[in-house]
């Protein structure tokens, strides 16, 4: 009961905080505490000067998936990060972080690229093609995601849309691969449940589809 005689206040139930907001939050901490670097700048320059060696700029424009985005991105931030925590273009997962899984591929200019591995600022001018961006305006899945949903290749699917990236990308140059060259040209993706014999039918399924189109 508190000093005016009132029933005492419930305690306030805790609220769950996921990975995700978590990450999020530290990416807005870390913008408000350098956002005045760059509201005083003039163009290139800051204060009638020149850029500080070494600076790159922070408010940046990407096309992804055929649209521009503004972003405010850090030197030393990966476009896996922007895509996801940013752009909130969840389908880039993020699994081992170090360009070893997979999980987070994307398309720069149509070719296969580990966003965890790439800094923001060096694809700008380029075309970025996330998962989100396969399917065409009216909801048509690309032949990749339909030979996918065909032959139900994946399990837990955390890694489909690395393995849906890779794929498309390697098809684009060699669009009646064999299985084996299939194999090859996504064998820089991992699946942690090791359905490879299926994911390599729904792969072929979908170079089946993309022949066809």
């Amino acid at each position: 009961m508190d000093a005016k005689g009132m029933e005492p206040t419930p305690p306030t139930a805790a609220r769950a905080v996921t990975r995700r907001q978590a990450i999020q939050g530290v990416i807005a901490g870390g913008v408000t505490v350098s956002g005045a670097a760059y509201l005083l700048r003039n163009g290139p320059t800051v204060l009638g000067r020149g850029p500080l060696p070494g600076s790159v700029e922070r408010l940046i424009t990407l096309s992804v998936n055929g649209q521009p985005r503004h972003v405010d991105v850090m030197k030393q931030e990966t476009l896996a990060m922007t895509l996801r925590y940013k752009l909130n273009l969840t389908g880039t997962k993020l699994g081992c972080d170090r360009s070893e899984c997979g999980a987070c591929t994307v398309l720069v200019d149509d070719v296969p690229r580990y966003s965890c591995s790439v800094l923001t600022h060096t694809v700008r001018g380029k075309k970025i093609t996330t998962i989100e961006g396969l399917a065409s305006a009216d909801g048509t899945l690309s032949p990749v995601q339909q030979g996918v949903v065909d032959e139900q290749g994946f399990q837990c699917a955390f890694c489909m849309p690395g393995f849906v990236m890779a794929a498309t990308g390697y098809l684009k140059t060699n669009p009646n691969p064999s299985r084996q060259e299939l194999a090859h040209g996504v064998s820089g993706n991992l699946c942690r449940c090791q359905d490879y014999d299926k994911i390599l039918t729904a792969l072929m399924r979908g170079a089946e589809h993309m022949r066809g189109a």
